[in-house]
Order: structure tokens, then C-alpha cells, then sequence
């Protein structure tokens, strides 16, 4: 690849993208869904190149999981280095070390002085699912609360968690029982209709009315959050939130879970979004970019509540596979040889000092959030009103992919665009990317008048 976006690249797919659609559309499940019509063909840094040689600047890094771009030199090699001695083994039959190595790792990066313990699963879903299991056994409470807005996943529980009915929800329940929500801080759109810090972070201290209206602290488990929600819309919520959020579940013996899947790994400028707000979570889930794109996540919290199953408990067969695992170490490696946090607070910054801008020239910006390299703009049709304007969202969708840039929504009305590039994105490529965007902006804002 040249790393030469190409100016006219063609958002309808080129002849053999519009093949492989065909056989796509004949042999793929319907509910698997797609954001660009064209099939890729190889991928390094912030660009993908497709089967018809069209070039993309990738500003969506796998939904979050290529934070350190495609095909990262140290990580590929780590890989075909582990490909060459054993591929799986199944760590509950026959151990290995890049499995401990890793979790060690993990154990260090993650917030808190406390002993910690580590396990791996195969997705940020089935974290979830088993900080849920640990959260019940440990406390021998039963209910579990997420905040209105969260994405945890698709199987039964972290669906029941999510808060998004469609896709996600409708027409699949019944849902999991004993699981309840409380509004998310999304100030923009706050539930309570208050402003902060005037509100004295009454979404936080709902929790408390909650406890005494909804479900006793006695019978909660634990309380699960996105330090910024992702698929919610990039929903940052002021500074001091989480620490009053936590200081309520500590003094209920309620434990809080963190889901770092999408914040984790500098995503936010840190390894974690934990440390930005100054928490120290009882349980931690990760995945996506823990280990470059392979399919690994892990669940790393206080030892005690770690180790409250037996053995047999938890686990599952491919879990911790020893690929993902020697990818992982590699980026944890290269985070810290190649000052990614560094990095992430730059590309952060050039991209928050243009969406400002951009925020202030066109009125179908309602605003413009985020922390570190991760960043969106919510899109309204009046920003008196805030009424959502996914249309507009979908179509500057389109022109970006017209341009040459893949970039995908988000948000409860899906009127949220955001940006995952890789935190390590070089400047011209960044500016480029975001002058695909302000283009599409521009054009959407002045046919709207």
C-alpha cells in the first residue's frame, strides 16, 4: 500500500466488491450488519485499500480495536512467532506462559494499589458476563444496575444491560432478570434538566433514590458503567461523576464494574478512562484493542472478588488463546516503547481544536465531546430544540465514504458521529480525515438551507 489516499474513491462498490455483496447477501446472516459496501483487501497504519484498489482513511479502526493502527509491525510478529510454536492448547488443559505474562501486565496497568487477579475470554461480551457471575457470587446480591445509554454487548445478559432497544433489544426478550437502570450523565440531554455543576451531579446521586424507591442496596451487586459511553454516543460525563458514583456503591457494599472495551488501551489518552476520572474500579472488562485484533478480552479486578468462583467456574475453551495472548503483551510493549499516551493526547487535541471549530461555524452541530482520541459530534435539526437529526448523521456518513474516509454513527438516536482513528494517526493523515468531514458538513448544512 502507498498510504496515498485516493480523492475519488467511490462509495458504490467497484465490480468485484459488488461480487463478493452477491455472495454475501446469499450466504450471510441479514442481522450481520455492514457500514461500507466494499470488502477489504489489506490494511496497515490509518489506511484500508479494497479489493478494487479504492484507499480509505480509516476513522473507525474496527469500531475501536486497531487503537495503534492496522497491522502494527510488533504486534504481527508477536503473532506469527506464536503461530509457529502452538496455536491453542486450551489454558484449563495445558498451560502457558504469555497467558500469566499477560495477566501480570494487565495487573500492573490497571488502577489500583490493591492485589489484583486476571482471567481472558473471547469477547467484551463475555467479560461482562462473568464480571456479572464474580459481582453475584462475591457480594451474594443478585441485582445489577447500568445506566441508561450503555452498550455491553449482544447475548442475553449484556443485552439486558444495553440501552438502545433497536437494534439491539427489540423482539428478542425475555431479558435477564434483576437487572435495572439509572439515568447516565449525558449532560447535553440531561434527564433532570438541570446544568452542571450547579446540578450537584444529581444523575450520580440518583443512585441513592434508587436504592430506597427501586431495588434495596442489600440486594445489589454491583453497578456496571462505561467510563464514556460508546455506542451512546460518546457520552462524557463531567470529571467528579464517577468518584461520586463509586463513593455511593462503597458505602452501599455495592461494587462497581468498569467497561473499558472501547475507552481502554490510550483510546482516551491513558491506558485506561478509569485513571482520567480518577477511580479505581472493583472489576475492569477489556477487550477490542487489548491485543491489536485478535479476539481476546479480559476481566482484571480486586483479587478477592477475582477469585470468589472455584476453579471450573468461570473460563471457556478458547479463552486467553495463546496468540491473542502474545499480541497482547506486544502491545503493551509497544504502548509503552512508542509513548502512545503521548500520542493519543496530541491526535486529541489537533481533532478537538477542529471540531470546535467546526462546531461553531455550522448550526446542525449541537456539540462536540470527547476525551483524548475519542471525540463526536451530535447532530440536530435545531439547537434550541436538540431534536436529533440522524438523517443528516447518515448522510455526511455517505460523503465521507464518497471521499475516501470510513466513519461511523452512534448515539440512542443514532445522530452521533464519531471518531476512532488510531491515536498514533500521522498529522497529515489526520487532517486530511478531518477535512473529508467538514467538507461533508458544509455541504449537508447548506442543503439544509
Amino acid at each position: 500500500m502507498n498510504n496515498n489516499i485516493s480523492k475519488g474513491a467511490s462509495y458504490s462498490p467497484g465490480p468485484k466488491s459488488k461480487e463478493l455483496l452477491k455472495m454475501r447477501d446469499e450466504h450471510v446472516a441479514r442481522g450481520i450488519s455492514y457500514v461500507l459496501p466494499a470488502f477489504v483487501e489489506e490494511a496497515a497504519g490509518a489506511v484500508i485499500k479494497d479489493v478494487d484498489g479504492n484507499e480509505y482513511l480509516d476513522f473507525a479502526t474496527g469500531i475501536g480495536v486497531a487503537n495503534f493502527g492496522h497491522n502494527h509491525p510488533a504486534v504481527v510478529d508477536a503473532i506469527k512467532k506464536q503461530v509457529d510454536q502452538y496455536v491453542h492448547t486450551c489454558f484449563m488443559v495445558a498451560m502457558y506462559e504469555p497467558y500469566v505474562r499477560l495477566a501480570a501486565g494487565l495487573n500492573r496497568i490497571t488502577p489500583g494499589s490493591f492485589a489484583k487477579k486476571t482471567a481472558f475470554f473471547n469477547s467484551g461480551a463475555e467479560a461482562v458476563e462473568n464480571a456479572v457471575k464474580l459481582a453475584r457470587r462475591y457480594t451474594r446480591k443478585t441485582a445489577i444496575v447500568s445506566l441508561e445509554g450503555a452498550f455491553h454487548g449482544r447475548t442475553l445478559m449484556t443485552m439486558t444491560l444495553t440501552s438502545k432497544a433497536k437494534p439491539y433489544k427489540y423482539g428478542f426478550g425475555p431479558f435477564a432478570p434483576d437487572v435495572y437502570k439509572i439515568p447516565a450523565a449525558y449532560c447535553y440531554r440531561c434527564r433532570f434538566g438541570l446544568s452542571y455543576p450547579s446540578c450537584d451531579l444529581q444523575c450520580a446521586r440518583y443512585l441513592e433514590q434508587f436504592f430506597a424507591v427501586e431495588c434495596a442496596a442489600d440486594n445489589v451487586a454491583a453497578v456496571i458503567a462505561e467510563p464514556i459511553q460508546g455506542e451512546g454516543g460518546f457520552i462524557v460525563p463531567p470529571l467528579d461523576y464517577f468518584k461520586a458514583l463509586h463513593e455511593i456503591c462503597r458505602k452501599n457494599d455495592v461494587l462497581l464494574i468498569a467497561d473499558e472495551i472501547q475507552t481502554g488501551f490510550y483510546r482516551t489518552g491513558s491506558p485506561l478512562a478509569s485513571f482520567q476520572f480518577g477511580i479505581e474500579p472493583d472489576l475492569i472488562t477489556m477487550a477490542k484493542s487489548l491485543a491489536g485484533g485478535v479476539p481476546i478480552s479480559a476481566l482484571t479486578g480486586r483479587a478477592g472478588v477475582m477469585d470468589a468462583a472455584g476453579p471450573g467456574e468461570i473460563g471457556g475453551t478458547y479463552g486467553g488463546n495463546p496468540v491473542g495472548c502474545a499480541a497482547a503483551l506486544a502491545v503493551l510493549e509497544v504502548a509503552e516503547k512508542e509513548k502512545l499516551a503521548d500520542a493519543a493526547e496530541k491526535t486529541g487535541r489537533i481533532t478537538a481544536e477542529r471540531l470546535n471549530q467546526m462546531a461553531e461555524k455550522y448550526s446542525i452541530i449541537g456539540e462536540h465531546r470527547g476525551l483524548g482520541a475519542m471525540r463526536a459530534l451530535e447532530l440536530v435539526k435545531d439547537r434550541g430544540t436538540k431534536d436529533p437529526d440522524s438523517d443528516r448523521a447518515k448522510a455526511i456518513i455517505r460523503r465521507c465514504h464518497e471521499n475516501g474516509l470510513i466513519i461511523i454513527t452512534a448515539g440512542i438516536f443514532s445522530n452521533v458521529i464519531r471518531l476512532l482513528m488510531p491515536v498514533n494517526i500521522p498529522v497529515d493523515q489526520l487532517n486530511r480525515g478531518l477535512d473529508i468531514l467538514e467538507g461533508a458538513i458544509a455541504a449537508e448544512e447548506g442543503g439544509r438551507r
